[in-house]
């Protein structure tokens, strides 16, 4: 685990580390209290990276196309 705040993280950060995070976890050769600390690590880094997708996808999706499939721009996405 590494001491960065999961809020500061890029998507590839955290989903790197929810990969060692969920790995000490199957692997169960940590104490209780660690697993708890690591559990709830994972659910943040887990949440840090489903937000990032979805602000990628609203972003996708706000690109409109002209008639020859160039981008035009941007286009408000309702709730930003």
């Amino acid at each position: 685990m590494t001491e960065t705040p999961v809020e500061q993280m890029s998507f590839e950060q955290a989903m790197k580390e929810l990969e060692t995070v969920v790995g000490q976890l199957e692997r169960g050769d940590v104490a209780l209290d660690q697993s708890i600390a690591l559990y709830e690590r994972g659910a943040a880094l887990k949440k840090r990276c489903e937000d990032e997708l979805q602000r990628a996808e609203e972003k996708v999706a706000a690109i409109t196309l002209d008639s020859n499939g160039q981008p035009t721009g941007t286009k408000p996405v309702e709730g930003l």
